[in-house]
């Protein structure tokens, strides 16, 4: 082992300072080189909670710490625990680290402040107003390029059992802490050793910047450190080669870092990896070039999103609230432009909740606040009460929603844009998979920009309509079909409201269901009576709709969530079997072809699909001749297992179908709109 060679390098190292040099000896004594202290997230957490600590790490200039792994020198830092009865520490959870060659010897190191993170496991029986000390003995290594001490640090903190409250500068101090862990990488990577070379091949989107990449590997006896690493891009995947430092047959765990500091955590199996078609520089593309192409890719999935029913509805009347004949060219730009920032800002502020989850080091996708019961109780509140506003039972005086007067003006326009935002969410569709599995890569800024596109594309019918003054002509006139077209239109606002109904059994189970509609019906009671009320001009109109609201939003409090079995309702005509990487590695082993794919209940898309397209007599005909087995993964509940496994496919969220054929090293990716043609092909392909 390359880590034997270098801890004898470090004992002679530390004897020489010992015996022979009283200065640095004075040193070891202080164990002063590195200032630590260590940071609980909370002070208070709650019994049976995580609470994570920060070990803050601050070297003097001109000195170094090492990573977990210290590559072809140092040692890792050893910790050793002082906790109290049923509480438990995790693993430390490291910051990319840096290189650092002296002597032709390469370390992995920091050669500035640094914060390890750790979970500390409360115990759940602990009482509040416990006091749980926690202690700590870190022992380490710390050089400079010249010299190497050994030092040892005591850290100590005491927490107090309580309700888990995190301070807003603490809250901050650890997301920042958090940014500088490597974030999951999607797809798993494969390598292969050969003819002394170590190649890797890394899942790594062609639109995401990957300038200064370098891999750092955790697992030890894989690589030779020393050697240096040539990196080159090959379509949707990067190739790592450097020498071999001898036979090896295990799984590889490391990091991957690209400039700007940013890592990717990669797990690599054993297999055959080619040599990339493409060579040169990784980065050989302007990122802004590859964040151009990822954009008007969000931008066309956010434009189908369009023709939605839960979408369309209320994209339909307010583009004909501007048909309105006293409508002003300044007027028609105004609410164009205020029903646009009402979807932008809401898809941008949904991708910064997704980035800073998946920093925190959570697998959630797009769509991820439709796993919440909760959320679907709340849309399903919302939706009844747009499809009821729709059919004509109650009026909106006040800028509102969608009904033909209340949609006047910018703010009306706003909120309306950022309802349609946020219905559209359960949907990915051409384009918009691929743009938003490379935003979960790119910097945060570019990813950022990638959801502005997605709004754009969705708010971009309603923008031209409001500055394309012969596009508005087109429309017809105001009329008393209007009100005909208003009771149409809300039938598939009712058949949205049905299908989160639907969605919230899933996830709640009868109960669940049973309380969301009685939800829905006791605001429908609320809006009918206020409605009776308007048509007769009596005060407090709204009073009735105000209380049963409070009401029924009183449920989100009780709905909870229940274990969502596997869908396999299909499993009869597929006979398909719940998803399991062991399992797909088991149909794998046997050498049979798999079709793979992973659904949710709330997914519009991947529901087309299942009845359209996979569930169909033709491709279980087909399947069933050629020997296919059927995995389904079923991501209602956003289990983590299988977020993780649909992000190591560079996708932010589901649909994900994965086809396997025999004795293949990698499944083919297919499009997310799916046909009986394109299935029945598969196993002939």
């Amino acid at each position: 082992m390359q880590t034997l060679r270098f801890a004898i390098v470090t004992l002679l190292a530390t004897v020489f300072v010992t015996f022979a040099a009283p200065v640095s000896a004075q040193a070891v004594g202080k164990s002063n080189h590195i200032a630590m202290r260590m940071v609980a997230e909370t002070d208070t957490p709650a019994p049976g909670s995580t609470v994570t600590l920060g070990i803050a790490a601050d070297p003097e200039p001109g000195w170094h710490g090492y990573w977990v792994n210290p590559g072809g020198a140092g040692i890792p830092m050893r910790a050793d625990w002082t906790l109290p009865d049923g509480a438990r520490a995790g693993d430390f959870r490291w910051p990319v680290p840096q290189t650092l060659k002296i002597g032709g010897i390469m370390n992995y190191v920091y050669e500035g402040p640094y914060t390890p993170l750790v979970d500390l496991t409360v115990p759940a029986n602990a009482t509040p107003g416990t006091k749980l000390p926690v202690a700590v003995k870190l022992d380490y290594l710390v050089c400079t390029r010249e010299i190497c001490v050994p030092e040892s640090k005591q850290l100590s903190t005491s927490l107090t059992v309580g309700d888990g409250a995190v301070p807003p500068e603490r809250r901050a101090e650890f997301d920042r802490w958090r940014r500088a862990l490597p974030r999951p990488l999607g797809s798993p990577a494969r390598y292969q050793i050969a003819n002394g070379k170590f190649r890797v091949a890394i899942p790594f989107p062609a639109s995401a910047d990957a300038a200064g990449a370098y891999f750092f590997p955790l697992t030890d006896g894989a690589v030779d450190y020393d050697a240096p690493q040539s990196v080159a891009r090959d379509g949707d995947r990067l190739v790592v080669e450097t020498a071999a430092a001898g036979s090896f047959a295990k799984p590889v765990e490391g990091v991957l870092k690209i400039a700007g500091g940013q890592g990717f955590m990669v797990s690599a199996t054993p297999g055959t990896v080619p040599p990339a078609i493409k060579t040169g520089n990784p980065d050989g593309d302007s990122i802004w070039t590859k964040v151009a192409f990822a954009f008007a890719a969000a931008v066309l999935g956010g434009l189908i999103l369009n023709i939605m029913p839960c979408v369309f509805p209320i994209l339909s009347l307010k583009a004909l609230s501007l048909a309105r004949a006293n409508e002003t060219e300044s007027d028609a730009r105004g609410e164009a432009l205020a029903y646009t920032a009402g979807v932008v800002i809401v898809c941008v502020a949904l991708g910064a909740t997704l980035l800073a989850l998946r920093a925190a080091g959570s697998s959630v996708g797009w769509a991820f606040q439709l796993q919440d019961p909760r959320v679907i109780l709340f849309l399903l509140l919302l939706v009844t009460g747009i499809a009821l506003n729709l059919a004509g039972l109650f009026e909106l005086a006040a800028p509102g929603f969608v009904n033909r007067s209340a949609a006047k003006g910018p703010s009306g326009a706003f909120a309306t844009g950022a309802l349609a935002a946020f219905v559209a969410t359960p949907c990915t569709g051409p384009f918009m998979g691929v743009a938003l599995g490379a935003a979960l890569v790119l910097p945060t800024a570019a990813a950022l920009a990638i959801f502005a596109g997605l709004g754009l594309g969705l708010a971009l019918p309603f923008l031209l309509i409001g500055f394309v003054p012969g596009l508005r002509a087109m429309l017809p006139r105001p009329g008393p079909w209007m009100a005909t077209l208003r009771h149409i239109l809300s039938v598939p606002m009712f058949l949205t409201a049905l299908a989160l109904a639907w969605v919230l059994g899933r996830q709640s189970g009868v109960g669940g269901m049973t309380l969301g509609l009685g939800a829905a019906l006791l605001l429908a009671l609320g809006l009918w009576w206020t409605g009776a009320r308007q048509r007769r001009s009596s005060g407090l109109q709204w009073a009735p709709a105000v209380v049963a609201g409070v009401i029924a939003l009183s449920a989100l409090a009780i709905v909870t969530r229940t274990p969502v079995q596997a869908a396999t309702e299909q499993a009869g005509l597929l006979n398909a079997q719940p998803f399991s990487e062991q399992r797909l590695a088991d149909l794998r082993a046997e050498g049979r072809p798999v079709f793979a794919y992973f659904t949710a209940d709330w997914c519009l898309t991947c529901k087309v699909n299942e009845k359209a397209a996979i569930e169909t007599d033709a491709v279980a005909k087909a399947f069933k001749d050629a020997d296919v087995a059927v995995l389904v993964g079923d991501w209602t509940d956003g289990d983590p297992a299988l977020g993780r496994f649909i992000e190591r496919h560079n996708r932010a969220g589901v649909p994900l179908y994965l086809w396997y054929a025999a004795g293949s090293d990698a499944p083919d990716v297919l499009p997310q709109i799916l046909t009986k043609q394109q299935l029945t092909a598969l196993p002939g392909g």
